[in-house]
């Protein structure tokens, strides 16, 4: 069974990657990704300088998955440049993906060269946080921003660039823009904004109060944003939202997905959701009768 495929110029040995925000700072946590079975890792979000992050609490359960507001905490560009060769050393060969996310398209240029000095195979530029004040979905849900971003970015930098959108009301609009602006791939879709009340103390759970919400509950909202996206576009697309196994994997690349991340569910049980997925879907295309992984992209527009 060939589960090779590649997606914006990477070649992945399989079509399973973490989601950004969910691998610590780390070799050991890498190797374990990539032990796993996964075919590419994709580092934390990194902003021009260092980022505490929020107050905690950051995470809370909720039914469906996660609210999570971390603020981004990272070291910081000219840090995270330097460790990153360390972390492609650990990673044996398989892509290592850097996250990218500013407040400027200044920012974005400045933080997308400093991980592209550093050693990353590509870079995924975050327009789609909902909860990061003057960044992330605030830029991205504007087409016109969106394309300044990403063009200025793809214009610096020879690794692929990745743009991970968010849900807005011109996500499809948005995703045009930005491969017009040079993204070799999309990565859809990110948390969305939401909140936790505790019922007793009367406030928002959250240090942040607001944070966003992934796992189950957000995977049809997935599915159908990449279905949309994938009909206007035929786009290389990174699956995100919700994915727990190989049917949840099976039914975004179904939808248009060349491979999928997966964040909520590391969350829970662990890398060796890596290998049960992966597991899954070698099980399935055999049963099926596919030869590669990469037959079943876009099924379902099949008249």
């Amino acid at each position: 069974m060939r589960m090779q495929i590649s997606v914006g110029g990477l070649l992945l040995r399989t079509p399973l990657a973490n989601a950004s925000g969910v691998l610590e700072w780390s070799a050991e946590a890498v190797e374990k990704m990539v032990s796993a079975g996964a075919g590419a890792v994709v580092l934390k979000t990194t902003t021009k300088e260092y980022r505490v992050g929020y107050n905690r609490p950051r995470v809370v359960k909720v039914p469906g998955g996660w609210i999570v507001a971390v603020g981004l905490a990272n070291p910081g560009a000219e840090q995270v440049s330097r460790m990153v060769g360390e972390l492609k050393k650990a990673a044996r060969g398989v892509p290592v993906i850097g996250s990218v996310a500013g407040t400027s398209v200044r920012e974005f240029v400045e933080v997308a060269a400093k991980l592209e000095e550093g050693g990353a195979d590509a870079l995924e530029l975050n327009l789609s946080c909902p909860h990061f004040k003057g960044g992330g979905l605030e830029m991205g849900q504007d087409p016109a921003t969106s394309y300044e971003i990403v063009n200025s970015v793809a214009s610096v930098v020879k690794v692929p660039v990745i743009a991970k959108l968010g849900l807005s009301d011109k996500v499809v609009e948005v995703a045009v823009k930005s491969l017009e602006g040079g993204a070799k791939a999309l990565s859809l879709i990110n948390t969305i904004r939401s909140m936790k009340i505790d019922v007793y103390s009367k406030k928002p759970v959250l240090g942040y109060k607001y944070g966003g919400l992934g796992g189950e509950a957000i995977h049809p909202i997935a599915v159908r944003v990449i279905y949309d996206v994938y009909k206007e576009t035929r786009a290389d697309i990174f699956g995100v939202g919700g994915v727990r196994d190989w049917e949840s994997a099976l039914e975004l690349m179904l939808a248009g997905a060349k491979a999928v991340q997966v964040g909520s569910a590391l969350m829970d049980r662990g890398e060796i959701v890596i290998s049960e997925i992966l597991r899954g879907l070698e099980k399935f295309l055999w049963a099926e009768g596919f030869e590669s992984v990469e037959e079943v992209v876009g099924l379902a527009h099949r008249d």
